[in-house]
């Protein structure tokens, strides 16, 4: 992936991956965590999750970490009369507690789920809980398709996300599919976004690579979304 050509793309999108906000009032239901203290939206992109965790935690403080720094900019942007959130560069795994509550979107897919629930346990509250989504197939002997989307990823099914879950000494509270109703709302204003591009021309190389690439993942998700998605879990230390 082109990943220049990829943040010209999302630059000022919403969100970052495949969310809305029931999946949010799902997860913090199902954690107990409405009076959470202290949140950390690990991997936030430019903030598409933080005005649901305000509603569904009133009284918390969030923490929103990514890499890139125009992501935390926009965040920062967007929220800037709430003294409750603060947008932060850096290491989404290099964070100090407690936290609540870890909040985590699609990024766990770049750690890995032990991984990342192993490294984020030192930063939670002694009743602490980690909620996040990651791919997850549906259907077992998933199309071509679908495996050339994820590129080698070793993608598999919510018992096996459970067990990665397991061997991070966590337990599984609860577990959803996140529905088509998030997927649109992350996919919609990118078919948005390309089209302003085109409108606009201009479109160099590293820019068509990622439309390109846009296009065909939202594509793929369109055509094969009974065999593969998100799943989402809400965890705590066992």
């Amino acid at each position: 992936m082109d990943m220049e050509g990829f943040f010209r793309l999302h630059d000022g999108l919403p969100r970052e991956g495949p969310g809305c906000d029931g999946d949010v009032e799902w997860a913090v239901a199902k954690a107990g965590m409405a009076g959470a203290a202290r949140v950390l939206d690990a991997g936030s992109g430019p903030g598409g999750d933080v005005t649901a965790l305000r509603r569904a935690m009133p009284g918390a403080k969030i923490v929103a970490v990514d890499s890139h720094t125009p992501f935390i900019d926009t965040l920062n942007a967007r929220f800037a009369g709430d003294p409750k959130v603060n947008g932060v560069v850096g290491d989404m795994m290099v964070q100090d507690g407690p936290f609540d509550l870890i909040w985590s979107a699609g990024a766990i897919y770049f750690i890995g789920v032990t991984e990342a629930l192993t490294g984020w346990r030192q930063a939670l509250a002694p009743v602490g809980v980690v909620a996040f989504s990651q791919a997850c197939l549906f259907r077992p002997d998933p199309p071509e398709a679908v495996n050339t989307l994820f590129e080698g990823y070793p993608i598999t099914d919510a018992a096996g996300i459970s067990a990665q879950v397991v061997a991070a000494g966590y337990k599984v509270l609860a577990s959803r599919p996140v529905g088509d109703t998030a997927w649109e709302t992350y996919y919609q204003p990118q078919e948005a976004r390309i089209a302003e591009l085109w409108a606009a021309g201009g479109i160099d190389q590293a820019l068509q690579v990622a439309i390109d690439e846009a296009e065909q993942e939202i594509a793929i998700w369109r055509t094969h979304r009974a065999d593969f998605g998100y799943q989402l879990f809400v965890v705590e230390p066992a």
